[in-house]
């Protein structure tokens, strides 16, 4: 198990901004995917971005490219989604997730970019509890 717990979630205005965390406690991942979801009510869960931590290597869907970044901090226990421009649209249950990737993924951009891809969100093995985000003007 990877316990995945995150936070930073909440109402904020149209076009503003917002850090989402994901916590990783008693697990260290040196060659995972980390990646954030969305899920709206009545809408299938998407993928929106992604970091592959044995590399630092990001990913993100087309939707949130230019406004969100993720990022992992420096001893590799915490997953950051900084939203910026916040759109309604973006409003959501946002979750964490992790799946291992062959450490070869180091020196393989293909096989890290699979991190983010169409329906990923079946190949993640590890998920929080999610953490809500409203976006209204």
């Amino acid at each position: 198990q990877v316990p995945l717990v995150e936070s930073g979630g909440g109402w904020v205005q149209t076009g503003g901004s917002l850090r989402l965390s994901c916590a990783v406690s008693g697990y260290t991942y040196r060659s995972h995917c980390m990646g954030w979801f969305r899920q709206a009510p009545g809408k299938e869960r998407e993928g929106v971005a992604a970091i592959y931590t044995g590399g630092g290597n990001t990913y993100y869907a087309d939707s949130v490219k230019g406004r969100f970044t993720i990022s992992q901090d420096k001893v590799n226990t915490t997953v950051y989604l900084q939203m910026h421009s916040l759109k309604s649209e973006d409003s959501a249950m946002y979750y964490c997730a992790a799946r291992p990737l062959p450490l070869a993924a180091q020196h393989d951009g293909l096989l890290a970019s699979t991190c983010l891809r169409p329906n990923s969100r079946y190949e993640y093995t590890y998920w929080g509890q999610g953490t809500q985000v409203t976006v209204s003007s």
